[in-house]
């Protein structure tokens, strides 16, 4: 991304857009007084979310029974409420559907290839779906300390290991047909990239004809396996990143708030959530809808506008597909493909 002088200055930059991921499906109902199991207070969770400010909804749903729901009827039920209850909020589904083990000792696995494509025929469809690039470790453990998963069932050793050995499985089959898929459908593709290294393949992916459109993405700085939260991989990290794109910073438990911190005043977006953090200040617990609020506090000591669901919407570009390659590249500032014969850094022509 590039930064003129002027960048810094709030009333050039887009209105916050603030991520909420309020449901937790690493976490068992007991973990934690915020986790909400029934429909109706999983519903009523994404309005007390987008009421405090956020605007983007990540999605999971559990069963009456407190489990990661993995039947995609249940999710079809659940974005048919949510868009009944907060119309205005953009709905993004998590791609893992849930990674829960199954039981006590059990792995945490995600779904097969051909249930995570399904996604694409959710009814009423989402406005996105996240999906992670390249199999590779998720270790959502290995920057948690005993302080962080305190109380939780992520404090037994069975569990903890189960999430220790977690991977992400995302070769390439499964990338470009899962990205056909959903733009075949006219839902939004949300890139969950963990390095610069994930970034690069997105980049070929596009630069080779399998995805026309936005480039809307978290930065995931949860370490065992991505970057961890370390400013200067964030720093690089937004560096590649192309001007074009639109960037939230993800970071976990209580990395979230400094990250997050730095992210607004550099113009950049932020995701919260009990997904990602339970703590405030160290050993106090902090709800979803107090991290938006805590959010929109630091955006307006900084003067930087919160964004409404409308313009959230209108910064993701929502519903919109480019018609070539060419198209893409040029929209999201990257140079444009080398042409036969072409020597030399390929540039953009005026026309």
């Amino acid at each position: 991304m590039h930064f003129l002088d002027d960048s810094l200055f709030p009333e050039n930059q887009q209105p916050l857009v603030i991520q909420v991921a309020p449901y937790g499906p690493e976490f068992l109902p007991g973990d934690s007084d915020d986790i909400p199991v029934s429909m109706d207070a999983q519903i009523q969770k994404a309005v007390d979310c987008y009421n405090a400010g956020a605007t983007v909804l990540h999605v999971h749903v559990r069963e009456e029974d407190g489990k990661g729901s993995k039947r995609l009827s249940k999710f079809n039920e659940m974005l048919a409420r949510l868009r009944e209850a907060v119309p205005k909020m953009l709905l993004q589904v998590g791609g893992s559907i849930s990674f829960a083990p199954e039981g006590e000792g059990a792995g945490a696995q995600w779904l097969n290839d051909d249930t995570r494509h399904m996604l694409a025929e959710l009814t009423p469809k989402p406005d996105q779906v996240t999906i992670a690039i390249n199999t590779n470790q998720m270790n959502v453990c290995e920057l948690m300390s005993a302080d962080d998963v305190a109380g939780t069932s992520l404090a037994l050793p069975a569990y903890q290991a189960a999430y220790s050995e977690m991977t992400i499985p995302s070769g390439p089959a499964f990338v470009t047909e899962h990205l056909r898929r959903l733009q075949a459908k006219g839902i939004q593709p949300h890139f969950m990239l963990g390095d610069v290294g994930q970034l690069e393949t997105v980049e070929r992916l596009i630069r080779r004809g399998h995805y026309h459109g936005p480039l809307v993405l978290n930065h995931v700085m949860i370490g065992g396996g991505m970057d961890g939260p370390n400013p200067t991989n964030m720093l690089e990290f937004i560096r590649r990143v192309p001007t074009g794109a639109v960037l939230t910073i993800e970071g976990i438990m209580r990395t979230v708030l400094p990250l997050n911190a730095m992210a607004i005043a550099m113009g950049l977006h932020v995701r919260v959530g009990i997904e990602d953090n339970l703590w405030g200040r160290k050993g106090e617990r902090i709800t979803s809808v107090q991290q938006v609020e805590q959010m929109v506090r630091i955006a307006r000591e900084l003067y930087r506008e919160v964004a409404t669901g409308e313009q959230a919407r209108e910064i993701y570009q929502i519903g919109t597909q480019y018609r070539s390659t060419d198209e893409t590249l040029a929209r999201l500032g990257y140079s444009p493909n080398r042409q036969p014969g072409e020597r030399g850094a390929p540039m953009l022509r005026a026309a």
